[in-house]
Formats: structure tokens, sequence, C-alpha cells
């Protein structure tokens, strides 16, 4: 059985407040930010920052907190929608730094919001295998790279951050249970960066260029999409997993916004004190948000052995995925 053993974060030093945006945008006072989105600050890659130095990062911390050495690791999967490079792999310049051992397999899988319930399901099947005994999971994003600057509605959610988590078949943690997935590549357009690709590569994509080629987002599809999919999708994974509602201790979904998540929880009729937010001062860092946020309610004493904690991941693709872990 698979399980979730250790998980660290990292988070860049630059911090962008919402007073900072209040500057740049003076219609848009820090309270009326912080009231629309429930942030009130996000972390910011420096210039030289990447996907690959902040895993590195992430994967460093995670070893030094709990003691795993480097030469244990025997996969390393990363996602991450802000590579280093279109090639070689991201995945593969973190297992030189890192010092992992070359015959670990490594790979970059692109996905966004969605991104941890995938890896974390990806890392299941490998173990489940038998072909490795573990995991290491990295999410990785600057996508303050791909925003531009004068772009407020999504230069107030966005923040960058970088997870690991390492899994393994020790049963130590939380256990890994069923997993349901969703993809609808008709909302690709609500939420994209067309600049930099192999279709659009004369668009600059980066916050330097114009906002044809930077990150494009449709809030008001983005928001409808989530209502209908979601609902649906947190139904299947209690089927799949022959649960109740009544036998999940705590909800953890994808930091969105609070606007979003508030939506959600009152549409599913889910107690506030079982449902864990907790993104105001990192912003939505889009496949880091989970696991930064299970992360914390370990933390915060939120999580008890016994204890059966749902994930819902969703959004850009479109694409969504669910699991339940058993502590």
């Amino acid at each position: 059985m698979a399980s979730i053993n250790a998980i660290s974060y990292y988070l860049p030093e630059e911090v962008l407040t919402n007073e900072d945006l209040h500057e740049m945008f003076p219609d848009w006072s820090a309270e009326k930010i912080v009231s629309k989105t429930g942030i009130r600050q996000r972390k910011i890659a420096a210039e030289d920052e990447f996907a690959s130095t902040m895993a590195i990062k992430a994967a460093n911390k995670l070893f030094q907190e709990n003691g795993i050495s480097p030469e244990e690791i025997k996969f390393i999967l990363l996602c991450t929608q802000s590579p280093d490079y279109f090639l070689p792999t991201t995945a593969c310049i973190v297992q030189h730094a890192l010092g992992i051992p070359v015959t670990a397999g490594a790979l970059d899988f692109n996905l966004g919001c969605s991104g941890y319930v995938y890896g974390l399901s990806l890392a299941k099947g490998l173990i489940a295998s038998g072909e490795v005994e573990n995991v290491l999971l990295l999410t990785s994003e600057t996508y303050s790279k791909h925003l531009q600057k004068d772009d407020r509605s999504v230069r107030t959610i966005f923040g960058d951050a970088a997870s690991a988590t390492f899994i393994d078949n020790t049963n130590k943690g939380g256990r890994l249970l069923s997993f349901v997935y969703g993809t609808d590549g008709n909302g690709a357009e609500n939420l994209i960066v067309k600049g930099g690709g192999m279709r659009y590569p004369d668009l600059p994509h980066n916050n330097a260029g114009p906002a044809e080629g930077a990150l494009y987002m449709n809030g008001a599809e983005i928001f409808a999409f989530t209502l209908r999919s979601v609902p649906a999708m947190i139904d299947q994974v209690l089927e799949k997993n022959n649960l109740g509602m009544q036998d999940i201790d705590l909800f953890i979904f994808h930091q969105a916004n609070q606007y979003m998540l508030d939506h959600l929880r009152r549409k599913l009729a889910i107690p506030e004190e079982q449902f864990f937010v907790h993104m105001a001062d990192y912003g939505n860092t889009v496949s880091s948000t989970i696991p930064i946020a299970l992360k914390d309610a370990m933390e915060q004493q939120k999580i008890k052995p016994g204890m059966k904690v749902l994930l819902a991941g969703f959004g850009v693709g479109y694409s969504w995925g669910a699991g339940i872990v058993q502590f």
C-alpha cells in the first residue's frame, strides 16, 4: 500500500502584498483584494529562481526535516507548467542536482491545479506495480513569470511555491485509497498561456510581453466549470471508496480563491470546521496548493491518526481529480 510519508514545501523570499497591489492599481484597496480573494500576500520567485531551483530547495528541506537520504529515492515525478526548458526534462536536472542515483526514474508531467492529486495517483501506481519502493513527488510553479504585470485579474491571485512529498510502501503516514479523474479539453482556451509554444512561437509569453502572449484566465467560465464539475467528482470519489460525506473528517481542496471555495463548501454542505482553507499568505500556488495545505493541516494538528482526508484538485485543462487519504 502506498502512503504519504512526509511533506515539505519551499516559498520564495519576495513578497507581493495587497498594499503593493494597491499602489499598482489605486482603485483596488488592500481590503477589497482580500475580501474578493481571501489572499493578503503571495510569494514571488526571484528572477534567477525557476521550477528546478525551487523543487531542489523543497526536496532538500524534505530530506533534512525527515532524515531521508537522496540515495533512497527510486523515482522522481515533477509537476510543473513553468518548466526551465522545453527540453531537457526538469526532473532530470533535479535528479542530478540532488545527487539522486542514476538508477532512479524521472519525468515531468504538465498539469496545474489537479496536478498534485494526479501525482499521488501516479506514485501509488508505480509502487503498487512493484516497480519501485518509493517516489519523490515534486510540484514547482513560477506562474508569476507567465503573468502580465498590469493584469490585476491574475496578479491578485497567483503566487509561486514548490513542494516535495515522499511516498513509499511502508504504510506509515497517510495511505492512498482510490482516486477519480476528469478531463474536458473544451475549456482549454479559458485558462491558457498561448505564447512560447510551437503554435504561437512569436508571442512573448513572459510578463514583459503583450497580454495575448501571457497567461489569460476567463474567471467566469472557470468558476462555472468548478461549480459544475467538483460536486459530481466528490460524489464519484466517495462512491468509489464506498464512503459517504459523513465518513470524511477533513476536506482539502485546491486553494483557488476564497470566493470559489466558499461557494463549493456551501454547495456541498460541508461544515466549516471540516473544510481546510489556508492560502491567505501564499496565494494560489497552482499544483502546490494542496500539499502546502495538507502539510499545514498536519502541523496545526487538524489531522490525527484514523482520520480520512479528501483531496480535490481542479482547474486548467480543464482537468480535475480527487482521492482519499487514510491517516
